[in-house]
């Protein structure tokens, strides 16, 4: 199915020539313990993120979803349980992405959620019924291909050099085992700061 407006979606987060930004987004969590350790080692380098937030893993660990907010990240909604949302009617996208965002603030009442991530990068409908509920639809530059089977850090580390300026960087902290890929971007992040890159979160304007 085509989709009206997907030239809004966003792909790129501001950067400049001098300094090139890059701006790390992690899906399909919360996940203990790879979103705790993850966290871990941002608040340790000071690196804002954006978390792809699964409905159903928002209310198994809503623990996490206010470490998440309490250390100053970025929410995005990425639907009630990672299903295609590509064939959908408007009515059945509507009702998944609410009762995410419905989700998410019975935990987190006063957190913004600016974003929303379409599973699979399937959109139909979902680019306008998410703009009708206030959230932009979050693409990426780079898919670093962490799902299962989950390549080791190495490779990980490998494909995280196609980072462009002022991409956005998807990876995954939930829907398996992510240990490799918080093992890659502990790697990658000191790596990217000696050759003078800088981490952002994208803007709504884009």
């Amino acid at each position: 199915m085509d989709s009206p407006g997907l030239g809004d979606v966003i792909r790129y987060a501001p950067t400049d020539p001098v300094a090139p930004t890059v701006a790390l987004t992690f899906d399909d969590g919360p996940n203990p313990p790879d979103t705790v350790e993850l966290l871990d080692l941002l608040a340790r380098e000071q690196v804002p993120a954006v978390f792809c937030l699964v409905g159903v893993q928002v209310q198994a660990h809503p623990d996490l979803v206010r470490r998440i907010v309490d250390d100053g990240h970025v929410l995005a909604n990425h639907s009630w349980r990672h299903d295609d949302l590509g064939e959908l009617p408007p009515d059945a996208v509507r009702a998944d992405l609410q009762r995410t965002l419905d989700a998410i603030h019975a935990v987190v009442p006063d957190a913004p959620v600016p974003f929303f991530r379409a599973p699979y990068g399937h959109y139909g409908h979902a680019i306008v019924v998410a703009a009708e509920l206030g959230m932009r639809t979050l693409d990426w530059q780079l898919a670093v291909e962490d799902w299962d089977p989950a390549p080791p850090a190495d490779v990980l580390v490998e494909r995280l050099g196609g980072i462009e300026p002022g991409g956005v960087v998807l990876l995954h902290d939930g829907g398996g085992d992510r240990s490799a890929t918080v093992e890659a971007v502990r790697r990658v992040i000191p790596r990217l700061r000696a050759d003078g890159w800088t981490f952002t979160v994208p803007r709504l304007d884009g």
